[in-house]
């Protein structure tokens, strides 16, 4: 199967990071025209935008956003919480006109939420605890949140709240932060003025070997030549390095160190085409690493899309382990993204237009048989629990 849209694109999109346009606010009839045409548009593509709101109970809040008195910011909120009652993991906005976000990539732990990114001008925030923003607790923040993110699966609610804690339209259109042009963080104690960056935004920044190669796909041979780590991070071909003359390279590895063991990593794979992967799976489907206890696949909140449905196949088809966290997203879902324009704002719309039934009655993200929590405090020492705790597990 094919997903032809790239997780990593959704995430980068989807979560709106400056205000719609660099024009002139628009006029009330503008966003009664946009919201109509919102409503229209989806109602008429989406493959089915009442799976989960009744066609009533749709018009009725539409209807509602249109008597409220909008701003850029609150036109972008009234929309995210639509969207939120449609309930499609794959239905959102795209803001492709001047993509900028607070130099800080966030991510949450046992602990709580940290810095686990930030910018070249703020290197002191990293690996701080977020206390708040601006004069409210970060509890509070993250109730106001909670109105805008699609429920049913906390993974799928902790990377869309991490990114919405960095995203200038939607803090200043919650009432969270005074201004889109900057806001103050409370961060390990200590309040910082943050300014929106430019497109690039904060990288994840550990001493980890999950993160260590920013190669689409890669391996490396740890646990004195053990076991071979197998990290497939973008489910696309990359430039100069083609898959298929990749997974024979690996594979002749295989056969000339002899591991005990391969972990095939997805946590930081969001999606792209599901069927790179297949000359991979060809030949481990004959491999001796395709044994119980010698074959582990690590997944994660950021496991999605077509890397979901990779995960979903050795779950199903080969002799894996399953290590990690619930994926982000669910294993039977609405997907295969198509777009359009409003007429006003400029925003563009994504929605689904195919059902996938990957697992016939499996519910919600896909589970691990092994479940791990993050520490902050593993995090910051290069200190990675799910491939420490393959590496303990016996080779039946």
């Amino acid at each position: 199967m094919k997903q032809k849209i790239s997780f990593i694109v959704f995430l980068l999109l989807a979560v709106l990071t400056s205000t719609p346009s660099k024009g002139q606010e628009m006029t009330s009839q503008q966003y009664v025209e946009d919201i109509d045409f919102f409503g229209h548009e989806l109602a008429h593509r989406h493959k089915n935008l009442f799976a989960k709101i009744s066609k009533d109970d749709f018009s009725n809040k539409l209807l509602l956003v249109k008597g409220q008195s909008l701003t850029k910011q609150s036109f972008v909120i009234a929309l995210l919480k639509l969207i939120k009652e449609i309930g499609d993991e794959h239905t959102m906005i795209f803001e492709s006109n001047y993509p900028k976000a607070y130099p800080i990539k966030f991510d949450i732990f046992k602990e709580g939420i940290f810095v686990v990114g930030a910018g070249p001008s703020y290197p002191a925030l990293l690996y701080q605890q977020l206390d708040g923003i601006e004069d409210q607790a970060t509890a509070e923040i993250i109730k106001a949140l909670t109105t805008l993110i699609k429920e049913g699966n906390p993974s799928y609610y902790d990377v869309y709240l991490t990114r919405m804690l960095a995203n200038p339209t939607i803090l200043n259109g919650i009432s969270v932060s005074r201004s889109d042009l900057k806001t103050d963080f409370i961060l390990g104690g200590k309040r910082h003025t943050c300014y929106p960056d430019e497109p690039q935004r904060a990288k994840i920044q550990a001493p980890l070997l999950r993160y260590s190669n920013n190669d689409n796909y890669w391996y490396s041979l740890i646990d004195n030549k053990q076991t071979l780590y197998f990290n497939y991070q973008n489910c696309s071909q990359q430039v100069g390095k083609p898959f298929e003359a990749f997974s024979q390279q690996l594979f002749q590895e295989v056969e000339t160190v002899r591991p005990k063991r391969i972990i095939i990593d997805l946590r930081n794979n969001s999606g792209g085409n599901s069927a790179i992967l297949q000359p991979f799976l060809e030949k481990l489907k004959q491999s001796s690493l395709n044994t119980k206890g010698a074959l582990y696949v690590l997944i994660g909140k950021n496991t999605f899309s077509s890397a979901l449905m990779n995960a979903v196949d050795l779950k199903r088809n080969y002799n894996s382990i399953l290590v990690g966290e619930l994926t982000s997203g669910s294993v039977n879902h609405y997907g295969e993204i198509r777009g359009f324009q409003l007429p006003h704002s400029k925003l563009e719309i994504g929605y689904s237009t195919r059902y996938w039934e990957v697992w016939k009655g499996y519910e919600g993200g896909l589970k691990p048989d092994h479940p791990i929590v993050y520490s902050i405090h593993n995090f910051k020492a290069g200190k990675d629990e799910a491939i420490d705790h393959v590496l303990t597990q016996d080779i039946y």
